[in-house]
């Protein structure tokens, strides 16, 4: 296991090959969830890419830190990391919450972004209330508490069935997130909006959505693609909010295809 103490928050995270001349990809998982969500991809990406995957803070291994959060503190603390580790010139996969965070990345460090894939994410995800009524229930009942719900939202009626073995283990990956972590990341996301940001965008960009997500819907995450300057869009079928798990396969195709794409795009402005 490798850490790393970045913004007085230990941070832990893995690298997985350093093939020279191969870019990076850097992965930031969603709410509630720690790196292992992107195995089933990144073991379709191993050796063709260098990867970098981190639990933020309050998630999985790293340190819960300072409370309150702001989508602006995960996305320093991922600079942090990258700066630690001389990574430049990355494309950040981020689902969710992590997509968000590459947003902001992406606002205060350009430099270290040559692309962006923005899983199951939006310009802006939910209400006030809706996060508030989250917050209060897990801070006074428990993670546990909402589990079946979140589920609904994570996962298709095929992959919830009670004989999956995999469906009992996410479910138990949500359930020990540290409380504190969890909330607090609940309030950045309650926070943050780049919906003025969005237009600003000027590196290749993807936006994926699988098509029975109920956490940020389709026509949510088209609605942000059309918010970017010339990023394209694509559904992933048979899948929930974390097409990473279900749909692995799909998700890993459609990542490649993109970057296979923007490295084209380079090449030809060069």
């Amino acid at each position: 296991m490798q850490f790393a103490r970045v913004n007085d928050v230990t941070i832990h995270y893995q690298i997985i090959g350093r093939p020279a001349g191969k870019p990076v990809i850097v992965f930031a998982n969603s709410l509630g969830t720690d790196f292992r969500i992107w195995r089933d991809v990144i073991v379709r990406l191993a050796g063709d890419f260098n990867i970098v995957l981190y639990d933020k803070r309050g998630h999985g291994l790293s340190d819960i830190g300072q409370l309150p959060y702001s989508i602006d503190d995960h996305a320093s603390d991922l600079i942090g990391l990258l700066e630690t580790l001389e990574v430049e010139r990355a494309f950040i996969c981020g689902l969710s919450v992590g997509g968000l965070i590459a947003q902001s990345l992406y606002q205060q460090r350009p430099d270290l972004v040559r692309g962006l894939i923005l899983c199951d994410t939006a310009h802006k995800i939910g209400t006030a209330e809706t996060w508030n009524a989250r917050i209060e229930a897990v801070e006074n009942y428990g993670i546990g508490n909402i589990v079946d719900a979140v589920m609904e939202r994570w996962f298709t009626p095929a992959f919830r069935r009670p004989e999956n073995q995999a469906y009992a283990g996410y479910c138990n990956m949500l359930a020990r997130q540290p409380v504190e972590g969890y909330a607090a990341t609940c309030g950045a996301i309650r926070d943050a909006d780049f919906t003025e940001a969005a237009g600003k965008i000027a590196v290749p960009t993807i936006c994926i959505v699988g098509d029975q997500d109920g956490s940020t819907p389709p026509d949510l995450v088209r609605h942000t693609a059309n918010l970017i300057p010339n990023a394209r869009f694509e559904t992933i079928r048979d899948a929930g909010h974390i097409p990473c798990v279900e749909q692995p396969e799909a998700l890993t195709a459609v990542i490649r295809a993109f970057i296979d794409f923007a490295l084209h795009g380079d090449q030809a402005d060069e």
